[in-house]
C-alpha cells in the first residue's frame, strides 16, 4: 500500500510540475533525475537493509567519499583503476567491520557508532589528500564508461520516435535494486534481517544469532556506500575530500518515506526506491520553479521530518493493536 501511494504522489507531482514548467517532462530532465538518484540509490538500499534489522548508519557520506579517495589515491600511485576500485570498496566493508564490532561485541548503540565514524572517516579523507581534491581526468575510457557511459534503447517498436541513450550508472542501479529486491523476499538469510528487526529478544530465542545478523547488515550497507564512491570516481574523474557531506539525511529519509521504519522490523527495496524517486521530483520541481537552494533545503527536512512523524505515528498505533490483542 506504501508503495502504490507513493506512485500515486509521485505521478501527481508530475502531472501539476508538467503545467508549471514546460521543460519537466522532457527526456534530458527524466535523464537528470534518473542520474541524480541512480548512485545514492544504491546506498539507499544498503541503509533500507539496515533500518529493518533495527540499526542506522551516519557514515553513508563520509563511506563514500573515502571509497572515492582511496581508489583515487590508488590510481594515482600507479594501480590498475579497477584494482584501485576494488582497495576502495574493501577499504570500506573493512569501515563497516570496525563499526559493527563497536555495536554487536561492544553493546554500543549504531547512532553513536556511526556519528563518531562519520567524523573520523571525513577526517581521515581530508588528511590524505591535505584537504585537495584529486583530479583522475587520466583515468582509462574503459573505467569511465561505468559512470559516464551509455547504452542505446530502442523503443521504435513500442511508438516512441527516437533511440534512448541509457546511461550505464542507471542500469548497474536497476540491477543492485533487483538482486536485493528478490534477496530480501525470498532469501533466508535476509529473512532474518526481519526478524531480528521485529523482536530481537524473540529472534535469540529462535536460535537466530542478531548479532551475527546486525554484523553483516552494517557491513554490507558499507560495501555498498564503497560500490557507489567508486562510480562517482569514474563519473566525475575526481574525488574531492568534502564529497557526501549530508548525504546521508537524503538516504535516511528516502528509506523512511519508502516505509523503512527507524523501529527497526519493516521497509521493502522498491518502497526506498520510490522514496528517493520522491525526493528527486521534488528536487528537480524546486530548481525548475526557482527555489532558492537554501528554501530547498527547508523544504528537504520538512519532509525528512513529515516522514519520521508518521513512522512514529503508524509504530505507535501498531504497537497499540498489539497491547490490544494481547489484553
Amino acid at each position: 500500500m506504501r508503495e502504490f501511494g507513493l506512485v500515486l504522489i509521485i505521478l501527481a507531482l508530475c502531472v501539476a510540475m508538467s503545467f508549471a514548467s514546460p521543460y519537466f517532462l522532457s527526456w534530458g530532465n527524466f535523464r537528470a533525475m534518473l542520474m541524480s538518484f541512480s548512485i545514492e540509490g544504491i546506498v539507499v538500499v544498503g541503509m533500507t537493509v539496515l533500518l529493518i534489522v533495527g540499526a542506522i548508519d551516519l557514515s553513508v557520506g563520509s563511506v563514500v567519499c573515502f571509497a572515492m579517495v582511496v581508489a583515487g589515491t590508488a590510481f594515482l600511485a600507479g594501480i590498475d583503476p579497477w584494482t584501485a576500485s576494488l582497495a576502495g570498496i574493501v577499504a570500506c566493508a573493512l569501515i563497516g567491520v570496525a563499526m559493527a564490532s563497536f555495536v554487536t561485541l561492544i553493546g554500543l548503540h549504531s547512532f553513536i557508532v556511526s556519528l563518531a565514524f562519520m567524523v573520523i572517516v571525513r577526517g581521515l579523507c581530508l588528511a590524505i589528500t591535505d584537504g585537495r581534491p584529486l583530479s583522475l581526468f587520466s583515468l582509462p575510457p574503459g573505467f569511465k564508461f561505468i559512470g559516464q557511459g551509455t547504452v542505446p534503447l530502442d523503443l521504435r517498436s513500442l511508438g516512441f520516435a527516437q533511440v534512448y541513450d541509457v546511461p550505464v550508472v542507471i542500469l548497474i542501479f536497476l540491477a543492485v535494486v533487483v538482486v536485493f529486491d528478490l534477496l530480501l523476499r525470498k532469501a533466508t538469510v535476509f529473512r532474518k534481517v526481519f526478524y531480528t528487526g521485529s523482536n530481537e529478544k524473540a529472534a535469540q530465542y529462535s536460535g537466530i544469532r542478531t548479532n551475527r545478523v546486525k554484523f553483516f547488515c552494517i557491513v554490507l550497507c558499507s560495501g555498498l556506500s564503497g560500490v557507489a564512491g567508486v562510480l562517482y570516481m569514474a563519473r566525475f574523474g575526481a574525488a574531492p575530500p568534502t564529497f557526501g557531506v549530508g548525504m546521508e539525511l537524503n538516504i535516511i529519509a528516502a528509506a523512511v518515506i519508502g516505509g523503512a521504519s527507524l523501529k527497526g522490523g519493516s521497509g521493502t527495496i522498491l518502497g526506498a526506491i520510490l522514496g528517493i524517486a520522491l525526493l528527486s521530483v521534488v528536487s528537480s520541481s524546486l530548481t525548475l520553479l526557482d527555489v532558492p537552494p537554501v528554501w530547498q533545503d527547508v523544504i528537504r527536512g520538512m519532509i525528512l521530518l513529515a516522514a519520521v512523524t508518521i513512522d512514529h505515528l503508524l509504530h505507535t498505533r501498531k504497537r497499540a493493536r498489539g497491547a490490544v490483542r494481547a489484553g
